[in-house]
């Protein structure tokens, strides 16, 4: 999302170039919009033998991916797979390892993905549709986004 006017004074801004790359600067007070990536959370969750995939509401009927959710203020991005576990899963976690960080740039995020192994009654939350259960052996990696935190997890499977 690139942004029309100054956080600061209100001014609209204008792309500049700071010798680096061109940014949204502000002519009136110099303030620069960065337009940073979002950080989010992804988790592998491992429950009861299986993978859990999730279905937001307004995706497609097929298409399933790992749970995810934006980190939040003064949050480390272990409390913020394990809280978006619950609220998404309703499901208690515990972190196992970090999977690795992704960069989705077609969303400007960047992605924090750990494995999770999660207890209790799946309970799906308002953002999601629906949810599947994926045996280990046939979960396949999609080729963007968490999917690479899904390659990289079973490329270290035993």
């Amino acid at each position: 999302m690139t942004a029309a006017h100054c956080l600061r004074c209100g001014v609209a801004l204008v792309d500049r170039h700071d010798g680096e790359r061109t940014r949204r600067t502000c002519p009136a007070c110099g303030w620069v919009f960065y337009d940073n990536p979002l950080p989010v959370v992804a988790a592998i969750v491992e429950h009861e033998g299986a993978v859990i995939l999730v279905r937001n509401h307004g995706w497609p009927e097929k298409m399933f991916a790992l749970v995810t959710g934006f980190l939040e203020r003064d949050e480390t991005p272990e409390a913020g797979v394990l809280r978006e576990v619950r609220e998404e899963l309703g499901l208690e976690g515990e972190v196992v390892s970090l999977i690795g960080v992704y960069d989705f740039a077609m969303r400007n995020e960047l992605i924090v993905a750990f494995h999770v192994r999660a207890t209790g009654t799946i309970v799906l939350g308002a953002e999601l549709a629906d949810h599947r259960r994926v045996a280990k052996e046939k979960l396949r990696p999609w080729p963007l986004g968490t999917g690479l935190a899904v390659r990289d997890w079973l490329a270290r499977q035993t």
